[in-house]
């Protein structure tokens, strides 16, 4: 039950690693794509013996706020283990970002982990003139665009992916747990996709994970959007050391356009 954070933070954009630099798409790109109001919530599937089970849940709501004047977007991710699993491993994960409203990069980027008996928390603050960030043990040099893990997932929802070839890889850089990584999507076009609550026209793409003690390195993971001017996340699929997971987007509110990606529910 250890992966149940994972499969969303690092799942859905955390994610991607290899020495490139951020192009336009990542780096100052306006907000096209979700409103100050949306929500948008998951379900995650652990497979161990060939049965996906209901494993846990994960929702991201976004807000509009200020920091230091500055009108922001403030959305707060959770990531939660079923009740009924929590005599096994317990998760009551949060993370939260604030992004400016014009450029969607973060200035302020806050993680409470709550994993079993491990407990973790995170600040940063995000200096995007001097490229600095600066957490609780200290003051780091950061590439210009520098994005959090997950403002990733809202700026990577503002790619225009027309403008790309199949198979192209679509770069940026990250910092998480005090260091830089440099990261990339792979583009892999377009298909209609089969979740649990709906067939969907979607977006595809795989991300180059890095390597940990769950997820291993590779483009191992699959993730797809949705084909329309929303791009939400609709499915993730990728294995695991033991096993696999999959997550399905079961509920959405104030998305900033119809939901035209959308064939049926089932």
């Amino acid at each position: 039950m250890g992966i149940v954070r994972r499969i969303i933070f690092t799942a859905v954009l955390l994610v991607f690693s290899a020495s490139l630099i951020a192009d336009n798409d990542f780096c100052g790109a306006e907000n096209i794509s979700f409103t100050g109001n949306e929500q948008v919530n998951f379900k995650i599937f652990y497979n161990v013996i060939g049965l996906y089970v209901d494993a846990g849940n994960a929702s991201f709501t976004v807000s509009k706020a200020k920091i230091n004047n500055k009108p922001v977007y403030h959305i707060v991710g959770l990531g939660t283990s079923n009740p009924s699993y929590d005599w096994i491993f317990r998760v009551r994960d949060k993370y939260e970002t604030y992004i400016d409203t014009a450029t969607l990069k973060p200035y302020r980027f806050v993680r409470h982990v709550e994993e079993g008996s491990f407990r973790k928390d995170d600040l940063v603050n995000f200096n995007q003139e001097e490229h600095k960030a600066i957490s609780l043990k200290g003051t780091f040099n950061v590439p210009p665009c520098i994005q959090d893990v997950l403002s990733a997932i809202y700026y990577a929802r503002n790619i225009d992916f027309s403008k790309h070839a199949i198979g192209e890889k679509i770069p940026f850089s990250m910092f998480i747990d005090d260091e830089v990584y440099n990261l990339y999507i792979r583009y892999l076009g377009k298909e209609v996709v089969k979740t649990k609550y709906g067939i969907f026209n979607a977006i595809k793409f795989k991300p180059m994970l890095i390597g940990g003690t769950i997820f291993k390195g590779g483009e191992l993971m699959t993730v797809w959007v949705s084909d329309d001017n929303n791009h939400v996340p609709l499915r993730i699929e990728s294995p695991i050391s033991v096993g696999s997971v999959k997550v399905d987007m079961i509920k959405f509110k104030n998305l900033r356009y119809p939901f035209t990606s959308l064939i049926s529910w089932r």
